[in-house]
């Protein structure tokens, strides 16, 4: 089976990893195009296209795929991409992660399957991984589905599940999810061959949608529940860091236990910072012990190792 493949982000680069070792040819690998990335702001590849080059797989990075752009340069390309596309030898295109829209045009094509970060039809949409976490979900998995025009709308091929732990962080959870949509991706192609794979509609009931995590949403609010917060430093951990102000210093806090018991202290009061209790900090409902934070400039410490050179005896998160 011939195999295009889209995607951009490391989630991605893991399943074309495996699609590549289990021997399928891919003709064309899709990826966004390169972006400025670190201090110098230096065009970077993305992790499908560093994969890609690596193993000489043949790489387009246009703009667009969609034909009717306004912006003439996106048009131009997204035509060019479609002759392309149209002149490749393929069977299938496999989506993950891929950030650009797939138009009618491309869809029409041949087969599109994505590999999605969630159990559909709960959290369609851009960060189903963090929205799981934040909501406080029991579980979350990965789900292989048939692509159309409707957002992660398409019937579903394969459905597999992982229970969500009370220290997964985005971080810890995407690794999980990426190698497990890897293998199920290989799993589903390995199927279509032999023509006995079977679409299954989506479920009517329980839609949600993971909207696009926005940099604002990570400002912590200590009014909240001990165990909103946990999960909100999960959630937000790598990006985009969730923080809280100490004395007009923004500290971002990317672990946290939840304690028993409640205060009387005023929300976001440290009730104590010392090695043996470490950093505990009281919550509209509940503390948090932090465990792992990092102030400006600086790099990411345990909790222990942290109020050596920010002590926070005293003081309150806003």
């Amino acid at each position: 089976m011939k195999v295009i493949f889209a995607g951009t982000p490391e989630f991605a680069a893991v399943a074309l990893q495996a699609l590549h070792e289990a021997g399928f040819a891919i003709p064309l690998v899709l990826t966004q195009p390169d972006r400025p990335a670190g201090r110098g702001l230096q065009l970077q590849p993305s992790a499908v296209k560093q994969y890609a080059l690596k193993h000489g797989l043949p790489v387009a990075q246009p703009l667009s795929l969609r034909m009717d752009a306004k912006d003439p340069q996106r048009a131009a390309e997204a035509k060019e991409a479609h002759q392309r596309l149209l002149a490749t030898d393929y069977d299938v295109m496999v989506v993950a992660a891929y950030g650009l829209i797939l138009p009618r045009s491309t869809l029409d094509i041949k087969p599109c399957i994505n590999i999605h970060g969630s159990i559909l039809p709960r959290w369609r949409g851009a960060a189903p991984i963090h929205r799981a976490i934040e909501a406080g979900d029991a579980e979350t998995g990965v789900t292989i589905m048939q692509m159309e025009e409707g957002l992660d709308t398409g019937p579903m091929l394969l459905i597999e599940r992982t229970p969500i732990g009370p220290q997964d962080s985005t971080a810890i959870l995407h690794d999980r999810l990426a190698a497990m949509g890897a293998q199920m991706c290989v799993k589903v192609l390995r199927k279509m061959e032999q023509g006995i794979i079977e679409a299954v509609p989506q479920p009517e009931a329980g839609v949600t949608y993971a909207a696009k995590i926005a940099k604002e949403e990570a400002v912590l609010d200590f009014s909240q529940s001990a165990r909103e917060i946990s999960r909100r430093i999960r959630a937000f951990n790598p990006f985009p860091g969730a923080h809280a102000d100490v004395n007009g210093t923004t500290i971002k806090l990317w672990g946290a236990e939840v304690l028993d018991g409640s205060s009387s202290a005023e929300a976001g009061q440290v009730l104590a910072c010392d090695a043996h209790h470490g950093i505990v900090v009281a919550c509209g409902s509940g503390s948090l012990r932090l465990t792992e934070l990092q102030k400006p400039g600086g790099k990411r410490l345990p909790a222990s190792e942290f109020i050596k050179g920010f002590p926070l005896d005293g003081q309150r998160f806003k």
